[in-house]
C-alpha cells in the first residue's frame, strides 16, 4: 500500500476530482485489492501497478458517473506551481497557462479524461488502457486522439487570446 498509494490517489483525483471521496475511493481500491490478491497471478503478464490502476480507475469512473454533485477536478499537470529563477512576467504566464490547461481538461468527457490520464500520466499502453476501461484498443486510440485534439484546440484559443492582449 505504501508503495502505490500516491499513484492510486493521483489516478482517482485526476478522474473523479478532489475531495474527501478520494480517500474513500483509495481505501476501497486497496480493500478490493487485498480481497482479490490471493487470485492475482504474480508470475502473470499483469503488473501490480497496472492491476491497482485498473481497480482505482474503475472506482473513480463509477463514482464520477454516479455523483450528482459538482466535482473539482485535480489539474492534469501541476503547471501552476512550477518554480525557477524566472521573472514575475514568466511566472504569471505559466500560471495562466496552467489554469488554461485545467479549464480545457475539465471539458473532456469522463472516458476521454480517463484515457488521457492513464496514457500521459501513468504511462499505460493502449492495450493496458483498454483493459482498465473495458473497451477496445481502437476506442482508446479514438478517445486519446479526441482528448489531445480538444486540448490542442483550447490551448490554441488561449494563445490567440494572449496575443490579442499584447
Amino acid at each position: 500500500m505504501l508503495r502505490y498509494q500516491r499513484m492510486v490517489f493521483a489516478v482517482i483525483a485526476r478522474i473523479a476530482g478532489t475531495g474527501a471521496h478520494v480517500e474513500d475511493l483509495a481505501q476501497e481500491t486497496f480493500l478490493r485489492a487485498l480481497r482479490a490478491f490471493p487470485t492475482f497471478d504474480i508470475g502473470g503478464p499483469a503488473r501490480v501497478s497496472t492491476w491497482l490502476i485498473t481497480i482505482a480507475a474503475r472506482l473513480a469512473l463509477n463514482a464520477r458517473q454516479h455523483s450528482a454533485r459538482k466535482v473539482v477536478v485535480l489539474p492534469l499537470a501541476d503547471a501552476t506551481n512550477v518554480r525557477d529563477a524566472a521573472t514575475p512576467e514568466t511566472e504569471r504566464a505559466r500560471r495562466e497557462l496552467g489554469q488554461a490547461i485545467v479549464r480545457a481538461a475539465a471539458d473532456l468527457s469522463d472516458d476521454q479524461r480517463a484515457a488521457f490520464v492513464l496514457a500521459e500520466f501513468h504511462g499505460l499502453s493502449l492495450a493496458e488502457i483498454a483493459d482498465v476501461l473495458e473497451t477496445q484498443e481502437a476506442t482508446v486510440k479514438t478517445r486519446l486522439f479526441r482528448a489531445r485534439a480538444h486540448l490542442r484546440e483550447r490551448l490554441v484559443d488561449f494563445e490567440k487570446d494572449k496575443g490579442d492582449e499584447r
